[in-house]
Parts: structure tokens; C-alpha cells; sequence
């Protein structure tokens, strides 16, 4: 039977690898944010409800800032897998990398678009959905273009970890960043 120290240590391995596999995932939309600013994705029109398609929030500027984000700390991610400075990781690949960055965006824009149908402005809250939209956006893309990668690396387990922590993960960030200044709303 193992004792507690090596149940804590494979545990924060295990945590650990959630937040590994999924960084290029997770860093896309504060860089958005960091470099968003300019033309809309949705070019200022409207839906045939009269609502933005997406809104101002979600620009071009954003989303090429958040995609070359989420590629290059899978580049970094990748040059320490095959170094071998990680060996306790799940490794990716430059594909998995790609996609899971744009798939990160593209489930947020995605969650905006049903927004705006719902009524919720820009920055309100939709709970559970603003947390998970790009983790969804980003195993989708990737299950879809890189079934191999994602089904070698995703186990079940991983997977809870992920779709558990994430929620923690996305709100201790933005009461962060709403404290430092750069967020209008702390979710």
C-alpha cells in the first residue's frame, strides 16, 4: 500500500498533467484579451434577431494574439517533452498544439454567439458556461482533427481532472485580473 507522500505526489502529478495537456488551451483567451482591441470578428452586424452575431468583445487582433499565445507555449510545451525536462507529462503534438488553441477561441465565440441569443451582455455571467465553453471548443476541435493524439492522451480520469478544475482554474484568474485592473467583471 503506498503511503499518503507518494498518493500526494502522484495526485499533484496528476493535476499537474490537467493543467500541462490543456496550457496551449487555457492561455489563448487571456492573451485575447491582452491583445484584443480593434475589428470585430462579426464586423459590428447584427443576427437575424437584431442582437450581435458576437459582439465587440470577440476581435481579430484578440483572436490571432490568443491562437500565437496558445502555439507558443506549445512550442515551448513540445521543446520540453522531447528534451526530456517533463517526462511525467502527457507530450503533444504541433497538430493537438494548433488545435487546442483555436478550438479554445473558438468555443468562446461560439458560447458569445449563444449569448447574445440569450439576452447576456457582453462581460454577464452565463455560470459554468463562461468556464467550460473553451475546454469544450478545444477537446472538440482536437477529438475532430487529431483523434489519435486526443484519444492516446485523454483518459477518462484526465479528462474529470480537467473539466473539475478548470472551473477553479478560470475564476481564481479573473478575480486576479479584475483586482490588477484588466478585467471589467471578476468572471
Amino acid at each position: 500500500m503506498p503511503d499518503s507522500a507518494t498518493i500526494l505526489s502522484n495526485g499533484l502529478i496528476f493535476i499537474g498533467s490537467a493543467i500541462w495537456v490543456m496550457l496551449p488551451a487555457y492561455l489563448p483567451n487571456n492573451f485575447a484579451a491582452l491583445t484584443g482591441g480593434g475589428m470585430p470578428i462579426d464586423m459590428g452586424r447584427n443576427w437575424t434577431d437584431g442582437r450581435r452575431i458576437l459582439g465587440d468583445g470577440k476581435t481579430i487582433r484578440g483572436f490571432v494574439g490568443g491562437v500565437t499565445a496558445g502555439i507558443l507555449i506549445g512550442a515551448v510545451q513540445m521543446y520540453a517533452e522531447i528534451s526530456g525536462l517533463v517526462p511525467w507529462f502527457p507530450p503533444h503534438t504541433l497538430t493537438a498544439v494548433i488545435l487546442l488553441a483555436i478550438g479554445s477561441l473558438l468555443g468562446d465565440m461560439v458560447k458569445s454567439f449563444f449569448k447574445r441569443r440569450q439576452g447576456i451582455d457582453r462581460g454577464g455571467e452565463w455560470f459554468l458556461v463562461d468556464q467550460l465553453d473553451f475546454v469544450v471548443g478545444a477537446l472538440l476541435l482536437t477529438l475532430l482533427f487529431d483523434p489519435i493524439w486526443m484519444l492516446n492522451t485523454m483518459t477518462i480520469p484526465l479528462l474529470i481532472v480537467i473539466l473539475v478544475l478548470t472551473p477553479l482554474l478560470h475564476r481564481t484568474v479573473n478575480i486576479i485580473g479584475y483586482k490588477l485592473g484588466l478585467k471589467k467583471v471578476p468572471w
